[in-house]
């Protein structure tokens, strides 16, 4: 399935937890001390890619820093965009979404409503007010009821409640003009929002931007608002690129009342506009409402047609991403620069370490001529991650995605029939609970002190009936972490001769076996394998490790196992 399916996936951890009295340098040089290693590769200071991509330009794409590294310090800060710069490719684009003070100075600052984003609401609790923006009746506190000197007792906040508080309060908001000089050489991305809603306040943003140019080298101006963009075209330098910004296909630009689904089946038209297009994610790759990847469109190949570059947005690695990318932000760039067919301009993500490094290590890593090396994979229970442990579907998922050796965790049933699982306690694989072996339920404690069903409890014909399902493992489904649920319950359970027959299909390195044999059964299960070359059973085992105490007779040992891995 790895070509329908790529690799499985959903969200990300995020950083956790809060932090008091730690100074900047101490934090800003813990994090960087997590990081030197990727900088000297070509997430950091290397040269680019080759230029063979499929985006318009046939350069590598592009990395935007939004707000800088957004992801762990507070956006739009002095630690976010200096992290940024340390720790993505040369070129990142560093973005700012600009907003206008009371008295028309230019910020950085995420949002239009300070509310999540700054600590306003402590500094000045009695002036909260309620806007109608974009149609929408929106509460809190705006950057445009502040002048630049009442800002300075504000300082920058995590937006994203589950991501470190550790930076809160100790940056402060910043100017156009200081983010121009603290990002340089970077390239500069200038987002304007909401010209619209600053017109109705006195405030003109196409004045701002253009009273800032000779100071401000701008790279990219973006927005959302055609008409904003439509008044900036001649009036910026040649160099600057104006990219409009598709927000969700049911809403509207207000500037041209026109919803961003019927602007994106007119491309030509923002063509004679901007140069460019970013648009979310789910534009280009759509998700099922069980979040799982459709078809890609062929949005991209439609703008690169019409002449425009395309940027997807809305990258991070702590988001909810499909299930089909295994929970590896990762594989999930890669599908929007690697794919076979097409290849976008760029990508706007909170963690630009992980997309710089993903264009700058993995693109293009099976075509180029440097040896990488043959490491060894084995798997673990096949393709666990992906579907139930042991199953058919998780040794072929397993082999297709290029492991070397599959292993198989034998288990004993009651008549005596070898199986692959990963668990001797049915509970842990298998939705015995709800079935009616669930009368069978013992402690063993040898095996475990909690009461269990196990795999010699029930005979192969049991297990192997319809009314026995395999279980997908999920670690982590404390914190609502789940994986593949569309397989929850699939596949099915195979004996150690089914296993074999599977490998002795495939093109492997071997096979890896691993027994654990419970002393207090009555009997060990006797060692015999063959051999992967000759597909012949030999006199005695080939070469393997073994640790092993077996003295069934022998009471002294009791409680141990043995644990053997033959490697054929």
């Amino acid at each position: 399935m790895r070509s329908n399916r790529r690799r499985l996936g959903g969200r990300g951890g995020g950083w956790g937890g809060q932090g008091g009295g730690v100074s900047v340098a101490a934090s800003f040089a813990a994090l960087l001390g997590c990081v030197v290693a990727l900088v000297g590769g070509a997430a950091g200071q290397g040269p680019r890619p080759p230029s063979d991509y499929k985006t318009l330009s046939g350069a590598a794409p592009l990395v935007v820093a939004k707000g800088g590294f957004s992801g762990v310090f507070p956006d739009s800060s002095q630690g976010a965009y200096s992290f940024a710069m340390i720790t993505s490719a040369p070129d990142t684009a560093m973005w700012c979404d600009v907003q206008l003070t009371k008295d028309g100075v230019g910020v950085c600052l995420r949002d239009i409503n300070m509310k999540n984003c700054t600590s306003v609401d402590q500094a000045y609790p009695e002036r909260k007010r309620t806007y109608v923006i974009d149609g929408v009746r929106k509460t809190g506190w705006f950057v445009s009821d502040f002048t630049i000197a009442e800002l300075q007792s504000v300082s920058l906040t995590q937006a994203i409640w589950p991501r470190t508080r550790r930076f809160d309060g100790i940056y402060p908001i910043i100017s156009i003009t200081d983010f121009r000089s603290l990002v340089m050489p970077s390239p500069v991305w200038l987002n304007v929002q909401h010209d619209i809603f600053y017109k109705q306040h006195g405030l003109d943003m196409r004045n701002y931007i253009l009273s800032i140019k000779k100071g401000v080298s701008m790279d990219y101006i973006s927005s959302p608002e055609l008409g904003f963009l439509k008044n900036m075209s001649g009036r910026v330098g040649r160099k600057t690129k104006l990219v409009f910004r598709f927000l969700e296909k049911a809403l509207l630009d207000h500037s041209i009342n026109q919803t961003y689904g019927s602007l994106s089946s007119n491309l030509p038209f923002i063509k004679s506009i901007a140069s460019g297009i970013i648009v979310p994610k789910s534009y280009i790759w759509p998700v099922t409402k069980d979040n799982y990847l459709l078809p890609s469109t062929s949005i991209v190949t439609e703008a690169h047609n019409a002449g425009l570059e395309i940027y997807a947005s809305d990258f991070a690695n702590d988001r909810i991403i499909p299930y089909n990318y295994s929970y590896d932000p990762l594989a999930e760039y890669l599908n929007f620069i690697n794919d076979g067919g097409f290849s976008v301009d760029g990508v706007l993500s909170e963690h630009p370490i992980t997309a710089s490094e993903a264009i700058g290590c993995f693109t293009k890593l099976n075509s180029n001529k440097t040896d990488h090396g043959e490491p060894l994979v084995i798997s673990h229970n096949g393709a666990s991650g992906d579907y139930p442990d042991c199953t058919d579907l998780a040794y072929h998922s397993a082999i297709d995605d290029g492991a070397d050796i599959i292993d198989c965790p034998i288990q004993v049933t009651n008549d005596g029939v070898l199986m692959c699982m990963s668990s001797t306690n049915l509970l842990d694989t298998t939705n015995v609970q709800r079935t009616t072996y669930n009368s069978l339920v013992s402690v063993v404690p040898d095996i475990q002190p909690q009461p269990g069903i196990f795999t010699f409890n029930l005979t192969w014909s049991d297990i192997n009936s319809n009314v026995l399902k395999p279980k997908i493992s999920s670690p982590v489904s404390g914190y609502f972490l789940v994986r593949n649920p569309r397989y929850t319950n699939q596949g099915k359970f195979l004996k150690l001769s089914d296993f074999l027959a599977i490998a002795m299909d495939k093109d492997l390195s071997g096979v890896m076996i691993i027994i654990e044999v419970i002393l207090s059964l009555k009997h060990c299960i006797k060692k015999k394998t063959f051999s992967h070359r000759s597909r012949k059973p030999p006199n005695s085992c080939s070469t393997y490790t073994q640790r092993h105490h077996c003295p069934c007779k022998d009471d002294r040992n009791r409680g141990r196992t043995l644990d053997l891995r033959l490697v054929l």
